[in-house]
């Protein structure tokens, strides 16, 4: 689909950036690093994690390089967009180490070089290599990159799609109101703004009520209209689908065609200058999702995440390295799927979270028809906030989480103050991992936001502070603790640092 989504202008643009980029980077080589996902996936955590952990010498025995002792040193630079936020990664791990908070979440786009120094494990890369990688982090979110799939839909398309997924069971109760407002609505009539004003914010209500925890819903395009920034109120996000449209040209100064006109221009003006100058530059890419969240929801919340990751895997470029090609043209040559927040599972339900997840990638893979590039999946944390034990209960004994839960979490009727560190038995996922997938039960479909069959998995979720972190006898603190964190790090740049 990504060929898709731009014109022979659009391509020349792209790789001029590309040859300007590539030409820089002969004396200082670079790797851009995408890191997506959809809110409160971890995005921002991941990113810190990464550079900490490097910058600090962390424990990261899956991580070669580091393991071998290969790495000099690691540091952060001043990024080569000037254009671009930083990623303000001080404030960030200031909030995890020193006030023990997660970090806020990613709103919009930022970047942040990370710079390693190296020996190479091969004598013949020594005499070729600088033994210098820069490694430029993208953060963006990840319902910015769903909507690149409307480059490639009318504006009779989208609204016909978006009216398709509102009567989806786990959807029809939330899209009630939107749904009875656009059918009041004659599309034929005269352009007015306040219809479209109202139309537009109950539509926007229904998607914001779709990403609440309850429902765990992932696609949920456009994605502006979750996260607007400075485009709140404009024209270009005061638009909504219209139901029952046909092929046939609206008619000029209709509702209809004033829509049309806005849903175009968000195109034009918001969607294609994100994947032109962003998307089109990657090299590698992460996705991390919160697969336990959908979990948590229900088979139809997993069904959306499997929807919203075979829409992401669709917008990327994938491809091999060409020495002839790269010079105009940049591909993705790896993506990770990572579930994280682990560490809310003890380590015996780890596997079972990882096939969880291949699964979900592999058919997302199938479906979206992505070849060319290698695409690997990982439970982890980038930062541990649990340990683990046991507990006895009657004859029991159960494998228990200790952590200390967020202020106002609540599990069994209790409510957490945010200080105190307890055992929580989390649950077990299930063996059979065909039921997280079911949509098709009676229970799911007669009460969507409720599990009640046996076969769902029952996890026992709640939130945890950051860990306290520990410090050497000179006052040193320690690198963030993590849970395959490493395994990341390898597939992401480790063949870079070969």
């Amino acid at each position: 689909m990504a060929s898709s989504l731009t014109t022979f202008t659009d391509e020349a643009k792209i790789a001029l950036d590309t040859l300007s980029g590539r030409a820089t980077g002969l004396f200082s080589p670079s790797l851009r690093l995408g890191v997506t996902g959809l809110s409160r996936a971890g995005k921002t955590v991941f990113i810190s994690a990464f550079v900490h952990n490097l910058i600090h010498g962390g424990r990261l025995p899956l991580f070669s390089a580091q393991k071998s002792g290969r790495i000099a040193r690691a540091f952060l630079e001043e990024q080569p967009d000037d254009a671009v936020p930083r990623f303000q990664y001080e404030d960030h791990v200031a909030a995890l180490v020193n006030d023990r908070l997660w970090p806020d979440s990613t709103r919009a786009i930022s970047e942040l070089r990370l710079t390693i120094e190296y020996e190479s494990a091969s004598a013949w890369s020594r005499m070729f290599s600088s033994g210098r990688l820069s490694v430029d982090i993208v953060d963006y979110p990840g319902e910015w990159l769903l909507d690149l799939p409307l480059l490639g839909k009318s504006y009779v398309d989208f609204s016909r799609e978006a009216f398709e997924m509102a009567v989806l069971p786990v959807r029809a109760d939330l899209s009630q109101e939107w749904r009875s407002l656009s059918a009041a609505v004659d599309q034929n009539a005269d352009a007015d703004e306040m219809t479209a004003r109202r139309l537009a914010e109950s539509f926007a209500a229904y998607l914001k009520a779709c990403k609440l925890d309850e429902r765990a819903l992932s696609t949920l395009p456009p994605g502006r209209f979750l996260m607007p920034g400075d485009l709140e109120g404009s024209p270009a996000l005061t638009f909504a689908p219209l139901p029952g449209l046909s092929e046939r040209r609206a008619r000029s100064g209709s509702l209809q065609a004033m829509m049309e006109r806005r849903y175009e221009a968000y195109k034009t003006y918001v969607v294609k200058p994100f994947f032109r100058e962003h998307i089109t530059r990657l090299d590698r890419q992460i996705v991390v999702i919160d697969a336990l969240q959908a979990l948590n929801a229900g088979p139809g919340a997993m069904a959306d995440l499997e929807r919203a990751v075979t829409e992401i895997l669709a917008c990327f470029r994938p491809g091999r390295s060409n020495f002839l090609t790269d010079f105009f043209s940049r591909r993705i040559d790896r993506i990770l799927v990572a579930a994280t927040k682990a560490d809310h599972l003890h380590h015996e339900s780890h596997d079972r979270l990882q096939a969880i997840v291949r699964r979900l990638a592999d058919r997302a893979v199938a479906r979206a028809n992505f070849t060319g590039a290698d695409v690997d999946v990982v439970a982890l944390a980038a930062v541990r906030a649990t340990s683990e034990g046991t507990v006895k209960q009657g004859r029991e004994t159960l494998p228990v989480i200790i952590g200390t839960p967020l202020k106002g979490e609540k599990i069994n009727g209790e409510t957490f103050d945010g200080r105190t560190e307890t055992a929580i038995f989390p649950g077990d996922l299930p063996e059979k991992i065909d039921a997280v997938f079911d949509v098709s039960g009676p229970d799911h479909r007669q009460n969507p936001g409720h599990r009640q069959s046996n076969e769902d998995p029952a996890i026992r979720f709640v939130r945890f502070r950051p860990p306290k972190l520990e410090r050497t006898a000179e006052g040193v603190t320690l690198s963030l603790p993590h849970i395959r964190l490493d395994r990341a790090l390898q597939f992401l740049i480790g063949d870079h640092l070969a």
